[in-house]
């Protein structure tokens, strides 16, 4: 029986080419998103391969996300994979001058979120004593870099959630594992600059950055793993990239 997996942040980036990636090897998908439209095209479009399911969230209101979740019936109920991907950067400002929704945005998003949607699945994989979760962090969880202040932070809360959980599911089998991307070409920096899309197209100029396709061929990778095999920890960039401020560029 193919396993079922619930990715969060699937209606773009890194989530949209996991949950392809996912249907093309006949996984069971549960997609969440906030955006509707965007999920019933990918239902349709991967429909074709696999069974899908969508969920109509946002992971920083806790009621909505135990709603969702709990409503999943039949073959959908049982949860084999969740991949914690939703994520989100608000602005790149000294934190002297930042702007106090973006970092309630960053820290609910980032961290609380991925509480929530975890809270609302542990609990069946522990009963079962099996289950794997991969958190999706970020090289910015690694270090810090300058007006990355906040993001950092909830970056590092994600590593440091990530190495918690895997101490406390060990006893019940649960495979707990992260995967930090460094620059992903994604819809992240004009989200981060809001809509600015001049400025945000810059940050992948004069190199080549990761794909969400290398970033879900990864998680592929992980999660199919014999079961006594757990990838606790990666890190990724493009080889052009060595830290999050250097960068070899060509202009």
């Amino acid at each position: 029986m193919s396993k079922t997996v619930l990715i969060t942040g699937a209606t773009s980036g890194i989530g949209k080419a996991v949950a392809e990636l996912f249907a093309a090897n006949n996984f069971q998908l549960i997609l969440c998103g906030r955006r509707q439209e965007r999920l019933n095209a990918l239902k349709e479009t991967l429909g074709k391969s696999t069974q899908v399911a969508t969920l109509n969230f946002d992971v920083r209101n806790r009621e909505d996300v135990f709603k969702a979740i709990h409503s999943l019936v039949g073959k959908f109920a049982q949860i084999d994979v969740l991949i914690n991907n939703a994520g989100n950067a608000h602005g790149l400002d000294y934190i002297d001058e930042g702007n106090t929704d973006d970092w309630d945005a960053m820290l609910d998003i980032n961290v609380k979120g991925l509480l929530y949607v975890s809270k609302a699945i542990i609990p069946q994989m522990v009963a079962r004593k099996s289950g794997h979760i991969i958190n999706i962090g970020s090289t910015a969880g690694k270090e810090v870099y300058p007006k990355g202040n906040v993001y950092c932070a909830s970056k590092h809360a994600v590593d440091a959630i990530n190495q918690g959980m895997r101490l406390d599911l060990n006893e019940h089998g649960i495979r707990v594992g992260a995967v930090n991307p460094g620059l992903v070409e994604t819809e992240f920096s004009e989200v981060r600059f809001k809509g600015d899309t001049e400025r945000a197209e810059k940050v992948y100029q004069g190199f080549q950055p990761l794909k969400p396709e290398d970033v879900a061929d990864i998680i592929h990778f992980v999660v199919t793993r014999p079961g006594h095999v757990n990838i606790a920890d990666l890190v990724v960039m493009s080889t052009a990239q060595a830290s999050s401020t250097i960068v070899k560029k060509t202009i």
